[in-house]
C-alpha cells in the first residue's frame, strides 16, 4: 500500500457530509482522520466503512483518563482496524505505557502516537494553566515522555518538528495539523506552517482539514499540497 503523508481531517457534522467527500477522494492520494465530532455523530460504524473502502484511518480521539480506561479504548480503537490513533501525553507515565501494552497482541498494530500540547495554545495559555516553561519546551518534554513509553511518536506543532526531530531521531512519527496553505485563512490555529515547511523540517504527516475541505474544488486542493510536498 501507497503511504500518503497526507491525512484529511473529517471535520464534518454527519456521516452523509463527510462520505460525500470521502467518495470522491482516493485511498491512494490520501489518509483520513476521524475525530471527535464526526466520531460522536456517526460511531464506530463509520470509521469501520471507511477502512472497508480502503482508507487508513488516524482515530484522533485524544484519550485521556485513567490507565485501565485508557488501555480499554485503545484496544476497542485496535478492533476496528485504524491505522493509527492517540492519547494525551499529560496523562502520564503510567497512562501512556498502558495504552502501549494494550496494543501488543493487536493482530494488525495500529500505531499509538502521543498528544503534546493543542497547537491552539501558546505561551500565555500554559501560564494562566500553572504550567512552566514555553509552549516548545513542554511539548518536547512531553515528546521525550512519549518516546521513553514507547509510543511510535507524537502530534506536533511544525514549529517544534525541528528540534523534535533532531531530539528523537528519524524514526520518530511527528504528525502536524495547523498545516496551512500559504493562500488559507489561519483559522482557530495558532501554531501553523505551510506544507512544504512542515515537510522540510521534518513531519512525518500531515494533518490538513479546512484548506481542502472547505475549498470550491477539494480535489484540485488536495492535487496542490502534494505537489507542494513532492508526492506528485
Amino acid at each position: 500500500m501507497s503511504d500518503p503523508r497526507i491525512i484529511i481531517a473529517l471535520d464534518y457534522a454527519t456521516r452523509e457530509a463527510a462520505q460525500d467527500l470521502v467518495q470522491r477522494l482516493d485511498p491512494a492520494q490520501c489518509k483520513l482522520k476521524v475525530g471527535k465530532e464526526l466520531f460522536v455523530a456517526a460511531g464506530p460504524d463509520f470509521v469501520a466503512s471507511l477502512i472497508d473502502q480502503g482508507y487508513q484511518v488516524f482515530l484522533d480521539l485524544k484519550f485521556h483518563d485513567i490507565p485501565n480506561t485508557v488501555a480499554a479504548a485503545c484496544r476497542a480503537a485496535a478492533r476496528l482496524g485504524v491505522w493509527m490513533m492517540n492519547v494525551h501525553a499529560l496523562g502520564g507515565r503510567a497512562m501512556l505505557q498502558a495504552a502501549r501494552e494494550a496494543l501488543e497482541n493487536s493482530p494488525t498494530r495500529p500505531h499509538l502516537i502521543a498528544v503534546t500540547l493543542l497547537t491552539s495554545m501558546q505561551d500565555a495559555d500554559l501560564a494562566e494553566l500553572g504550567i512552566a516553561g514555553t509552549a516548545q519546551q513542554n511539548v518536547l518534554r512531553l515528546a521525550q515522555l512519549t518516546q521513553d513509553c514507547g509510543l511510535d511518536g507524537v502530534v506536533c506543532s511544525a514549529r517544534e518538528v525541528s528540534a523534535l526531530r533532531q531530539a528523537l531521531g528519524q524514526e520518530f512519527l511527528l504528525v502536524t495539523p495547523g498545516i496551512r496553505p500559504a493562500q488559507a485563512e489561519r483559522g482557530d490555529q495558532a501554531r501553523v506552517a505551510t506544507p512544504h515547511d512542515a515537510i522540510q523540517n521534518g513531519s512525518s504527516y500531515l494533518v490538513i482539514g479546512r484548506p481542502i475541505t472547505q475549498a470550491a474544488d477539494p480535489l484540485a486542493a488536495l492535487a496542490a499540497v502534494r505537489r507542494e510536498i513532492g508526492e506528485i
